[in-house]
């Protein structure tokens, strides 16, 4: 394609000076910010910037992760996300929520947005090398380049898949042997609209609809599928324009890595769009800070587009998803869920804590701050914790590794609404539906933020959004439970596909004088250790008596047990 990564984003650093001869005359393109929102704030309270930016009044640490990526970070006098020095983030979130300044939403301090600019309105043209312009001018269409780490891309079936159908892109333009040319990082099909009008009411028939649902085959459909579970007035115009959303978001299992089997959770917030758009919604991504992600991914309140169909990071580029949204009629539960996982954000980037597999994964940080909020989802157990210790013992006799024996001890031992993506949106679901029900409510005493979203549903949908063809395999749901992975995945753990990636050291000059250092749990967990002790006692008290038995006396005889039918 003959443009590396880089340079693609050195368009972004040097600003719209480059491109603004072109874009005036380009129907429906755009800067990036311009009458835009990012999730339920209006994008006038950002600003275009990168990493590198000295001035730019965001703790230095969240930058130090975007140095060569276009962010949105907060206007000189716009409210800006902050957080607690000196305690967890989960206590944190509890002490924020019932302060005056938790229902005004400040803004994050970074939003990832990768682009310049965007084209509204265009037609992708076939062969995928040309666009018609709303306007009828057609106009030249190239991708940036596939990372050099990202082992599959777009291809012919892309273009296909794309073609003749109006989009929004994210990108920017340049003069390309004299023709206007879009050089597209993102392409969202506007197709994708959710259409209130044209829905049909289909409410789940059993406590597994959910499951179901996520199980069922995405396939290689082209747009998205929507069924509504319930609304609050039935028959009613459904005038959700401007509403505000709560979105969960769950991404399904790669087709090319075992270790993603469990798929991707994440949360969203935003208002549903003129037509029924919903791409600018607010995307809160978590993933691991101290490695290099092969697609380029990074951990971010990210644009809904850019999460799903970015042509590097975007999840649809190598896996189906579903996404369950509340349509809700006061913005409350919304803000209030986003201005908490913005201030975990500013926990995270400082290494307050560090992503884990079981303790800290996208699931377990998302569900804590529905927690720490007061929406206490009911707990599933853990998976097997008398099991772990012999699955300790096990995998790390088997590895030849503790560390080994550990992690597939703590993966036993976590609450499975925090460890599976798949469970934690089941019980999501579950538990909403219940909440709004007028009958079968949740038993328990409601909190103030669950009789607030009681009251503030307007409507609850699914939402099924299809993988992209391209040259990755096709991915499909994620598992439900530790034993499924383990049906999914070879024997031989030689045998999995496996994705390695780099390591990221987090930089000593950037660790705060306050900062606590987030130490690895012991390789061997108390309850094996207290075990091990225990049976070393043992063992010790016997070498003990045998040595201390007087020389010359004879042994005992030692007896089977009698039993009850001993003649």
């Amino acid at each position: 394609m003959g443009r590396s990564f880089l340079g693609f984003v050195a368009i972004g650093i040097a600003g719209f000076a480059t491109i603004a001869s072109a874009e005036t005359s380009i129907a429906g393109f755009k800067p990036a910010l311009e009458t835009e929102s990012i999730g339920l704030l209006p994008a006038d309270g950002f600003r275009l910037r990168t990493g590198n930016c000295p001035a730019c009044a965001v703790p230095k640490q969240n930058l130090w992760y975007f140095q060569n990526e276009l962010i949105a970070v907060p206007a000189n006098g716009a409210a800006a996300s902050g957080f607690s020095r000196g305690v967890d983030r989960n206590t944190d979130v509890v002490r924020w929520a019932v302060t005056t300044e938790s229902a005004q939403l400040a803004h994050p301090s970074v939003v990832w947005i990768g682009s310049p600019g965007i084209l509204e309105g265009a037609t992708v043209l076939p062969g995928a090398q040309t666009l018609r312009t709303a306007d009828g001018q057609e106009i030249g269409l190239k991708l940036v380049p596939q990372l050099p780490t990202n082992r599959s891309y777009a291809n012919d079936a892309t273009a296909a898949w794309l073609a003749g159908r109006q989009v929004r892109m994210r990108g920017a333009l340049e003069d390309v042997n004299g023709r206007p040319t879009i050089i597209a990082r993102m392409i969202w099909p506007s197709d994708f609209a959710i259409e209130p009008a044209t829905l049909k009411t289909e409410p789940l028939k059993h406590p597994s609809g959910l499951t179901d649902f996520v199980r069922a085959s995405a396939g290689e459909g082209k747009s998205v599928d929507t069924r509504l579970l319930w609304e609050r007035h039935p028959g009613q115009e459904r005038a959700w324009k401007d509403k505000p959303v709560l979105g969960i978001v769950l991404n399904g299992a790669q087709g090319d890595d075992d270790e993603s089997l469990g798929g991707h959770f994440a949360v969203a917030t935003g208002r549903f769009g003129d037509k029924g758009d919903w791409s600018s919604w607010a995307v809160n991504n978590f993933y691991n800070l101290d490695s290099v992600s092969e697609k380029g991914i990074l951990a971010a309140t990210v644009p809904m587009d850019n999460y799903l169909m970015d042509l590097n990071s975007g999840q649809q580029y190598y896996r189906p998803s579903v996404m369950l949204v509340a349509i809700l009629n006061n913005a409350r539960t919304a803000i209030a869920y986003q201005g908490g996982i913005q201030r975990v954000f500013n926990h995270f980037y400082r290494h307050d804590f560090r992503y884990r597999h079981a303790a800290a994964n996208c699931t377990g940080i998302s569900v804590d701050v529905v927690d720490a909020l007061g929406w206490h989802i009911p707990k599933r157990g853990p998976t097997a914790p008398l099991k772990s210790i012999g699955a300790y013992g096990y995998v790390a006799a088997t590895d030849g590794s503790l560390a080994s024996g550990r992690k597939i001890y703590d993966y036993l031992n976590e609450e499975q609404i925090r460890l599976l993506p798949a469970v934690g949106f089941d019980a999501i679901g579950q538990d909403l539906l219940q909440l709004v029900a007028t009958e079968g409510m949740p038993k328990r005493p409601l909190s103030r933020y669950e009789q607030q979203l009681r009251e503030d549903v307007e409507a609850i949908l699914l939402v099924r959004i299809p993988q992209v063809p391209s040259s990755r395999a096709m991915g499909s749901a994620p598992v439900f439970s530790f034993d499924e992975f383990r049906s999914r995945v070879p024997a031989d753990q030689a045998d999995w596909k496996i994705v390695p990636v780099g390591a990221r050291p987090f930089p000593a000059a950037l660790r705060d004088a306050d900062l606590t250092p987030d130490e690895d749990p012991s390789v061997v967990p108390l309850p094996v250790a207290g075990i091990g002790v225990g049976i070393g006692a043992i063992l010790a008290g016997v070498v003990w008596r045998r040595r201390a038995r007087p020389a010359g006396k004879a042994r005992p005889v030692q007896r089977a047990p009698e039993t009850a039918d001993a003649e």
